[in-house]
């Protein structure tokens, strides 16, 4: 075949190269397109391409297949490279037969299960860099989908194929030794192509984590394999790098069974992203996620710094959003022991912002509203915080006081608690009161002749003192408005003494509650049906 280098062909500015227009014609249809309307002579011309697939080392396949009629070796080191070409170069779907190279691609690709490993590497490798440069998508999915089937074949010839967390109770209840490292070691095996992918970017992570989920790869092994990636990539990654790698993981992390991240790992991730300020879309995704296993966190976890330009410590509007999603996520399935560890964790992160001068009062009634009333057993925890909370914000008008302990549940509180609440002058008065008749119901419900016996020995009822007390509490502080010295100085005076007879009647009503309890002892130690008394107010 006679050859004329009549055509001058700069491929990206990095090579020249001269070739026969009309051997290049025959195979490519856009040199064929770019020749058919040329009239006369055709000589001294010159073709430059500035986004050649694969630059220089791209044109030189696509020539040397043009100059040898349509024969080259296709491997797994040239297929992508040679795929890219060809379509850039429109070298298929015109009826030449044999000849038509992408054909001969796409036909080579029917055998990829017949790569070896690092055959897929190779070739994975190739996608990824030329990718960017280029629209066809249909090599990178098929070499995706082989390594895929390969990391999958691997598992079927494993006897275990799905005991995530299983070698862990193992070992740690069976007691056997080489049981453990059989298993651990099977777990390691498991994992032998994690080191192999990490010169994937991420949008390749992506493609390659959603193609495993859709092939129902185990979740865990999913999970394990994103964190790992993401450890190995993330010190060495740009700031840019860094936030799109933290929110592609949170995205897969949210395609998987909600219970497969532990909760420290998404707190780590959490205490990252803060940094990074990625799209509020993931953080939300983020946060659903540890909101949906909540109970699994601990106190540490949730004291994250509140964000830039608020002056209270910890960001509360954070724990206010993860409970509430911790109560809808598990709205059909919700187990009592998990709402039980929620409710301890949301007590212990009150105490710890209780002390908070900046902490707004609508932001701790929140907090203390945030879960039902019926996951706290006793109220003395909640009665405690606000007690700190009240002592820290001592300028809080009687309103505000009354909605901080408007959450306060009084029957839910011991004795000890409300007798402290009763002379608390933290509290707003008519607490106070109401603690008071809560005392005196529970001693009236230790045994019918309690309330009579206390009567007796004393002329003046419970009631009365109460009624006396806050009716005196009311005119002080009327007196005070109106600067009646004298008048505010005598009330106060029978005040004080009426404070004094209360504590009295609640001797009184102690030393009747032992006689009570001595007589109960002495009358019913042989009945059958025993009644037990309920608890004593002290």
């Amino acid at each position: 075949m006679e050859v004329c280098c009549d055509l001058e062909v700069d491929v990206n500015g990095e090579e020249t190269f001269m070739v026969d227009k009309k051997i290049l014609a025959s195979f490519s249809g856009r040199f064929n397109k770019l020749f058919s309307g040329l009239n006369g002579s055709t000589s001294n011309l010159k073709v430059i391409f500035h986004d050649f697939p694969g630059g220089a080392e791209g044109f030189e396949l696509i020539a040397r297949y043009c100059y040898s009629l349509g024969k080259i070796k296709i491997t797994a080191s040239n297929i992508v490279l040679l795929s890219c070409a060809a379509r850039f170069m429109e070298m298929g779907g015109d009826g030449h037969g044999n000849l038509n190279l992408i054909d001969q691609i796409e036909k080579s690709l029917e055998e990829i299960s017949y790569w070896t490993w690092p055959e897929l590497l190779v070739a994975l490798k190739q996608c990824q860099v030329l990718l960017p440069t280029t629209d066809y998508l249909f090599v990178p999915e098929k070499v995706l989908s082989g390594l895929v089937e390969r990391i999958a074949l691997s598992f079927v010839a494993s006897p275990y194929t799905s005991f995530s967390g299983y070698f862990n109770s193992t070992c740690q209840f069976s007691g056997d030794t080489e049981r453990c490292d059989s298993l651990m070691n099977i777990c390691r095996q498991r994992r032998w192509w994690f080191e192999d992918l990490m010169f994937l970017n991420v949008d390749f992570v992506d493609k390659v984590s959603k193609m495993m989920i859709t092939q129902n790869f185990e979740h865990d092994l999913i999970c394990k394999f994103l964190l790992h990636y993401r450890k190995s990539r993330f010190c060495s990654a740009s700031q840019v790098e860094k936030c799109k790698m933290t929110e592609v993981v949170i995205n897969l992390l949210s395609l998987l069974d909600r219970s497969t991240p532990s909760c420290k790992s998404l707190f780590n991730i959490f205490h990252v992203a803060l940094s990074l300020k990625i799209s509020r879309i993931y953080r939300k995704k983020l946060e659903s996620l540890i909101g949906s296993q909540l109970d699994q966190a601990t106190l540490d976890y949730l004291l994250v710094p509140s964000p830039c330009g608020k002056d209270y410590i910890y960001d509360v509007s954070l724990v206010l959003r993860l409970v509430k999603v911790f109560l809808f996520e598990n709205r059909s399935w919700l187990f009592m022991s998990r709402l039980n560890k929620v409710a301890g964790l949301v007590d212990s992160y009150l105490a710890e912002v209780s002390p908070d001068s900046h902490l707004k009062p609508s932001k701790f009634v929140a907090l203390l509203k945030v879960l039902p009333d019926f996951t706290r057993q006793s109220h003395d925890g909640l009665y405690h915080t606000m007690d700190m909370y009240l002592q820290v914000h001592a300028g809080l008008c009687e309103e505000e006081k009354l909605r901080v302990c408007s959450a306060l549940k009084y029957e839910k509180l011991s004795a000890d608690a409300l007798k402290h609440l009763a002379q608390n002058s933290r509290f707003p008065s008519r607490l106070a009161v109401i603690s008071f008749i809560n005392q005196q119901s529970k001693l009236k419900c230790l045994h019918p002749r309690t309330h009579r016996i206390v009567s007796s020995s004393n002329s003046l009822d419970a009631k009365v003192y109460i009624a006396e007390k806050a009716d005196a509490a009311k005119i002080i502080q009327y007196a005070k408005r109106n600067n009646i010295t004298t008048t505010t100085e005598k009330f106060e005076a029978q005040f004080r003494g009426m404070q004094r007879k209360v504590m009295e009647l609640e001797k009184i009503c102690s030393i009747m509650q032992t006689e009570m309890g001595n007589m109960s002892q002495r009358r019913l130690p042989w009945v059958g049906n025993t009644r037990y008394l309920p608890g004593l107010c002290s």
